[in-house]
């Protein structure tokens, strides 16, 4: 490898603020999460508003002062932040989905502008609305952030719903970039043991977003919006021959809409590059592309790559060309 410096830009981190107002007091309703001091540690616990615990959480979630020494331990140049998927809050009435987004976006623009050699941020939208969502990305778009985070589904539906159209429609006219993360896993129910929900659940519901999207004709519809799947795209490079051999062998079931080979897909869409694995990379860039992938870390938790690339750092094999569209520049072209 050439000792030539690359540029490091992590293309899926999560913050939120340090701190908020209880919304089930504010708005009449329970639902929402709330946060409590932890005091003798220092951390803060996110609880539902029934008191049920949901995730322990420390300041590199909400205070960027202790997220800006682990970025340079790692030789990180910048981070992509986005809210936590449990704050989407699309379950709630639009127009209180709206202002919490206001809430967290405000706070997303401020740690942007106030560290903008650092950090770059992706706003959330109350998607149960199409109509707002819309007005939320424009304003978006109008404060600086390059693009948005939303869920591998809303509520009951799947990205391909023709109700989200106006959506991927002013999106691709914005050039806003949607980063699209899973949450909500279907079965999450039936599967509570082991963590399956985040080890098996997460992988299959990304591959859920990026099949609807693809037979749903979105893809078609929309060739210049520009669209990035989490953790690698879940499942679905490992199990493309299996998607497409489902489009060959019944169509009448899969191919409702006229859309290509989901082969020929490949290279209009980004996935980050959460695999954990070098051999599992390989596979990914040899399915996906080297220009269609964009290292991330889903930093700060747990299940996220908290080594900020370095696997990606050591493989020998791949050239510093690939290496800095890997770490950079592919993530530019997506933001751009």
């Amino acid at each position: 490898m050439s000792d030539t410096k690359i540029t490091k830009i992590d293309s899926h981190a999560h913050i939120m603020p340090p701190n908020w107002e209880r919304l089930d007091k504010k708005y009449g309703y329970g639902g929402f999460i709330y946060l409590e001091d932890e005091v003798e540690t220092g951390a803060k616990k996110m609880m539902r508003d029934d008191g049920v615990f949901f995730r322990r959480v420390e300041r590199n979630c909400y205070d960027v002062e202790a997220i800006l020494p682990e970025m340079d331990e790692f030789n990180v140049d910048k981070m992509v932040l986005c809210t936590i998927p449990v704050l989407f809050n699309y379950w709630a009435k639009p127009e209180h989905t709206r202002e919490w987004s206001k809430f967290i976006n405000g706070h997303l623009i401020e740690t942007q502008n106030h560290h903008s050699d650092r950090f770059i941020s992706l706003g959330t939208l109350p998607m149960q609305d199409v109509d707002l969502a819309i007005k939320e990305l424009e304003w978006c778009k109008d404060n600086g952030l390059p693009g948005v985070e939303i869920a591998s589904h809303i509520e009951d539906k799947n990205l391909d719903h023709e109700s989200f159209f106006p959506f991927w429609q002013a999106a691709q006219d914005l050039g806003m970039s949607i980063f699209i993360h899973p949450w909500e896993m279907m079965g999450q129910k039936d599967m509570t043991k082991y963590w399956l929900p985040w080890l098996v659940g997460m992988p299959a519901e990304t591959s859920r977003a990026i099949c609807s999207m693809l037979f749903g004709g979105v893809f078609d519809k929309f060739p210049q919006l520009k669209v990035m799947f989490a953790h690698g795209g879940g499942s679905f490079a490992h199990t493309l021959g299996r998607i497409s051999h489902g489009w060959h062998c019944r169509p009448d079931l899969v191919n409702l809409n006229d859309v290509s080979d989901p082969y020929d897909y490949r290279g209009k869409f980004w996935v980050d590059g959460i695999t954990h694995d070098k051999d599992a990379l390989r596979y990914l860039i040899r399915v996906i592309g080297e220009d269609k992938i964009s290292y991330g870390t889903d930093y700060p938790f747990p299940l996220g790559d908290l080594r900020h690339g370095e696997f990606i750092e050591q493989m020998d094999d791949l050239s510093a060309e690939t290496k800095q569209k890997l770490f950079s520049t592919n993530l530019i072209d997506f933001l751009s």
